[in-house]
């Protein structure tokens, strides 16, 4: 049985990374394609030693720090992988690696982190954060991006099955290509956290400083509340944004390490969570570590944080990217914080471990494979894999 497994790029070591690391887990045999590998040695480490096979997007020039500017040249490179010798094909996609071209004899399952965001329904946030919105450019990078979604609808039908990281993303994968796609929640690294009981008097949130984490809305609120602690981890393009609010009950730490953040995730007393994520890694962290989480209610908090109607609640929603619903969103989680147990919160977040995702992964592509048994000539060649 042979297995490749296509990723979009390896440059850093984030989540949809974190994803690839539990396929070579599943199959360590499997080979390993993505259009280009600028990873930094020293976080090559999950790939476990394994060659990775590139595009020729690879070689041209600065494509190491620019290569999301050769995107019109993706779906080209893409195809361009010959991978008729693999019965099953993996890809981990959150831009062109669900396009590969396959033949009628191989099982193509992708798990998708999104379709192309900045093709589809976040193109104007995409084009305005870029300068992309007005002028001759923009008008070129319209052309090129309405071109992205034809050729992103048109290969969706190479895809045997969908996985998606969330509902969330399962509803836009429904929306842009019409095809169903089951649930497999991404996974967390639960286990490197630990849950506190004892917690302290301020608040934290966390996340790099771009427009659409609205870190300084957050800011802005807790401005307005001078007797509430917060602190802020993390830099970006708005920490400019984020600074102006820095006073006496706001403490901007900017970059922290892992220990650090992982510290005060401990102690809070609740983290604040204000972006429309995919899924959010980081509100699944704070409840590993006991910490309930006031969230954003939409997008992929719903599917991890626990609301106070629920049984067992972890966390608070607001229904409004706005500090007035912050604010009133602090406010009943401190009526209502009895019902939030650090239990519960670590509890909840143990749904999304690496051991729980390579399991439900695992059951997924082999319930898939019986119920394609014509890809693979027999049942005895299909249980062999698993």
């Amino acid at each position: 049985m042979k297995v490749a497994i296509i990723h979009d790029w390896l440059t850093s070591y984030a989540g949809s990374e974190k994803v690839l690391e539990q396929m070579i887990h599943i199959f360590p045999e499997a080979e390993i394609y993505s259009l280009v590998d600028f990873m930094p040695e020293k976080d090559r480490g999950f790939l476990f030693g394994k060659k990775v096979h590139t595009s020729f997007l690879q070689k041209l020039p600065l494509a190491k720090k620019k290569y999301r500017q050769y995107l019109p040249l993706m779906p080209l490179a893409i195809e361009q992988f010959d991978l008729s010798s693999y019965d099953l094909i993996l890809s981990s996609s959150h831009a062109v690696a669900k396009g590969v071209i396959t033949g009628p004899d191989q099982l193509h399952i992708s798990y998708v982190h999104s379709p192309i965001r900045y093709a589809w329904d976040m193109q104007p946030q995409y084009l305005k954060e870029s300068g992309l919105d007005k002028g001759l450019k923009g008008t070129m990078a319209k052309v090129i991006l309405s071109r992205i979604r034809m050729w992103d609808y048109r290969t969706s039908n190479g895809v045997d099955h969908f996985i998606a990281n969330s509902q969330f993303i399962a509803n836009r994968i429904w929306k842009v290509y019409r095809r169903e796609a089951s649930v497999i929640y991404p996974p967390v690294n639960v286990g490197a956290f630990t849950a506190r009981e004892d917690k302290e008097d301020f608040y934290l949130t966390a996340s790099r400083m771009v427009p659409y984490k609205k870190m300084d809305m957050i800011a802005a609120a807790f401005a307005q509340m001078p007797d509430k602690k917060l602190v802020i981890i993390g830099d970006g393009p708005d920490m400019e944004k984020v600074r102006k609010f820095e006073s006496t009950n706001i403490k901007i730490l900017g970059y922290q390490p892992d220990e650090v953040l992982v510290d005060h995730m401990q102690r809070a007393k609740a983290f604040v969570f204000a972006a429309e994520e995919d899924f959010g890694i980081t509100p699944v962290e704070a409840q590993a570590c006991g910490t309930p989480v006031i969230a954003y209610g939409k997008g992929g908090a719903l599917e991890t944080v626990r609301g106070l109607e629920e049984a067992n609640p972890t966390g608070v929603f607001y229904q409004q990217q706005a500090p007035a619903a912050i604010i009133a969103a602090v406010q009943r989680f401190e009526q209502e914080s009895g019902k939030i147990l650090p239990a519960n919160c670590r509890k909840n977040a143990m749904r999304f471990s690496p051991e729980v995702f390579r399991q439900n992964l695992q059951t997924h592509i082999h319930n898939k494979q019986h119920e394609d048994s014509r890809h693979f000539g027999s049942e005895r060649m299909i249980t062999r894999v698993l």
